[in-house]
């Protein structure tokens, strides 16, 4: 009988992972379509052609998609890690010191992303990566008491205890013009307006040169100065590989009962941390992470607030997570959404050609003077269009290779060693 060798190398995938990491860079190209990837070409002015739709999506965005999805996807990298060390472990294999070489190639992939749109993540997953190596033998306990903390907002206490000490006042005053200029080009990282960077660069080296040595120090500065975005990406690093610990998604088609109630408690804890949220909020709101970089002194109620927001949108994604998992064991949505898999297979690879077809539509070197003008729903649409080529690439890319290209360079520079590509027919007895 003659066989494909690859499917049975690849039977041990949990299909509903990849559908999951295919699921979750939906929500990522949208937001990034609405940023423009950072970009805003020269002289570009936007037309309002259809306001009620405009409006509309501006609502999905902020109360469904922005922040949620990307919070997936950087679970699903904590999972996946586990997955890796769990696998070659069962093999007998240490594979510590691979995982980290196999980190510095992901940051360096990453780095290469970032010349086309600073907003590219793998560096920091990168970084992450590293600490979770280091984090590997502690026990499940103690990482669910660092996720904690962290989640309960422990990092932002620490900048508002540690800012207030050293910071006065009056150095307020003083910064206020500079730092201005820097909120305004670090807020457009998780904006879903058209508020973009202003970048004019004429040609591809000079952007490049900008996004690695300007515009990723602003982001940084948003991420761990700004935001809690850095830290609680940490988090869900964490929460992924506890969550691999617990052999979750290997008893998910089993378990579906559970799967149901895990998306009811999702979706109740969504709501009454919403709830928390308003009740903790003050009458006049401040912006906390503006006041935290003045020096200015911050409520309590408003460090609860945050917290609680951020609790809010993890706990969204949850039910965003597992809604998608109990549609997908459905019989009559299953089989539509096992189209993601492929997609997923390939998410390095898709991940990063967002990045660059983002910056060749909107970058003032490229073809930014035609799509810089387009408005919320156009862009909209230009996303979900490219989102569907990618899928109907990665379908018809995998049937004839084994890994998305950038998966098979990162495996074979792992291991440093050319690894199997092209699928490959075998004749097996059965």
């Amino acid at each position: 009988m003659e066989v494909d060798k690859s499917i049975l190398v690849s039977q041990k995938r949990i299909n509903v992972i990849d559908a999951l990491r295919g699921f979750s860079l939906l929500g990522v190209i949208l937001i990034h379509m609405l940023q423009k990837f950072g970009y805003l070409s020269v002289n570009v002015t936007e037309i309002a052609r259809y306001p009620m739709f405009d409006t509309i999506i501006q609502l999905l965005v902020t109360h469904v998609i922005a922040g949620r999805f990307i919070t997936i996807f950087s679970f699903l990298f904590g999972l996946s890690f586990f997955i890796q060390m769990d696998r070659a472990s069962k093999r007998g294999i240490d594979f510590r010191g691979r995982f980290l070489w196999r980190m510095v190639i992901l940051f360096v992939i990453g780095i290469v992303g970032t010349t086309f749109a600073y907003m590219d993540i793998l560096t920091l997953y990168a970084f992450y990566g590293i600490i979770l190596v280091l984090l590997f033998p502690l026990k499940n306990w103690v990482l669910i008491t660092i996720t904690s903390l962290i989640l309960l907002g422990l990092p932002l206490m620490s900048i508002v205890g540690f800012d207030n000490i050293t910071l006065k006042e009056a150095t307020a005053i003083n910064l206020n013009q500079s730092i201005d200029t820097n909120n305004v080009e670090s807020e457009t990282l998780n904006a879903t307006t058209n508020e973009d960077i202003f970048i004019t660069n004429a040609s591809f080296l000079e952007s490049a040169k900008d996004n690695i040595f300007v515009n990723t120090k602003e982001k940084l500065h948003y991420q761990f100065r700004m935001s809690s975005t850095g830290y609680m990406v940490f988090a869900l690093f964490i929460l992924g590989f506890v969550v691999g610990r617990t052999g979750f998604f290997e008893k998910v088609n089993i378990k579906k009962r559970k799967n149901y109630i895990l998306f009811i408690g999702f979706f109740i804890a969504a709501i009454v941390s919403k709830l928390l949220v308003q009740l903790f909020t003050p009458e006049n709101p401040i912006n906390l992470f503006l006041h935290v970089s003045q020096g200015l002194k911050v409520p309590i109620n408003s460090i609860i607030a945050s917290t609680l927001n951020d609790l809010s949108m993890l706990f969204q994604s949850g039910v965003l997570a597992m809604g998608f998992i109990v549609l997908y064991q459905t019989k009559i949505l299953g089989k539509y959404l096992d189209l993601l898999s492929p997609y997923g297979r390939m998410g390095l690879t898709n991940y990063e050609v967002q990045n660059v077809v983002g910056a060749m539509l909107f970058s003032s070197w490229e073809l930014g003077s035609f799509f810089g003008r387009l408005g919320i729903t156009e862009l909209f649409i230009l996303g979900l269009i490219i989102y569907a080529l990618q899928i109907i690439a990665s379908k018809q890319w995998l049937k004839h290779f084994l890994y998305g290209p950038l998966e098979w360079f990162w495996r074979s520079a792992t291991y440093m060693k050319w690894q199997s590509f092209k699928r490959t027919k075998t004749i097996i007895n059965i």
